[in-house]
């Protein structure tokens, strides 16, 4: 379906034309992101005065959008010291249009930033091998020893993303780590978080094993081959967002997506 859409074909989910407002804007990319696992179940999303600095948007705009999400049962609202809207579900019935809505209008610039995003880590990957120090080394190591141990797909998520870098540390060149952050962002609509899946077993092996390799190639100093490897394992990413659109497109009956990175 995804493929028929993409290139020109009749579609099943058009609708009246929507008028639409920052407010709606908002709301639509944080249930997107939640979708595509930017944002895990049980997780607390941005603040208001952050998520106005990373969408450029107005305080009452963040809180217009997230009343919309609390009012679908996306997110709960917390009190008190640890207060904050906190994610609930990561698909309801309002997720399969607002996925169309913001992916689909974006989706020749995202497989451009597909493509360009493994070009780059690649890059990054060979780099590190070449640049790496013990210190580098051992901080990958740790890392890749908390993926091996995490219990929960988020402790997955920040194991990964200590990973990757202390991949983009060995490189020595801030102006390269700065790159892989923006395009990380630009990827997963303006949050710089790593999209995630939802901890099926067989993806969380795929991707321990991808994750050990890259680091047995960085370690031994072998750019070529941790440059293809960093190039075949950031494609889990572009994978998880064209599977959460395909979902959108049938209307969110299809079964969930599988993966985790």
């Amino acid at each position: 379906m995804l493929e028929q859409v993409l290139d020109g074909g009749p579609s099943p989910v058009l609708g009246p034309v929507r008028v639409v407002t920052v407010a709606d804007e908002v709301a639509d990319r944080l249930l997107t992101a939640i979708a595509v696992g930017d944002f895990l179940p049980g997780q607390r999303i941005p603040p208001e005065r952050e998520l106005c600095d990373l969408l450029q948007v107005s305080r009452s705009t963040v809180r217009e959008a997230i009343a919309r999400l609390h009012a679908a049962g996306v997110v709960e609202i917390r009190r008190g010291r640890n207060g904050g809207a906190y994610v609930r579900e990561s698909w309801t019935d309002v997720s399969a249009a607002a996925v169309r809505r913001t992916l689909l209008p974006r989706w020749e610039e995202l497989e451009q930033l597909f493509d360009l995003r493994g070009l780059v880590e690649g890059m990054v990957a060979g780099a590190a091998a070449r640049r790496r120090r013990p210190e580098h080394v051992e901080l990958m190591r740790e890392a890749l020893a908390g993926y091996a141990s995490a219990e929960t797909p988020r402790a997955e998520q920040l194991a990964d993303s200590a990973f990757h870098e202390a991949v983009c540390q060995a490189t020595g060149n801030p102006q390269i780590v700065g790159l892989s952050r923006d395009l990380l962002t630009k990827v997963s609509l303006g949050f710089p978080v790593e999209p995630w899946g939802r901890g099926e077993p067989s993806a969380f092996r795929r991707a321990l094993k991808e994750h050990t390799e890259l680091f047995e190639a960085i370690a031994s100093g072998e750019p070529d081959h941790a440059a293809e490897l960093a190039r075949e394992h950031f494609a889990i990413s572009a994978g998880m967002i064209r599977d959460v659109l395909t979902r959108g497109l049938a209307g969110g009956d299809s079964a969930g997506r599988t993966g985790s990175r």
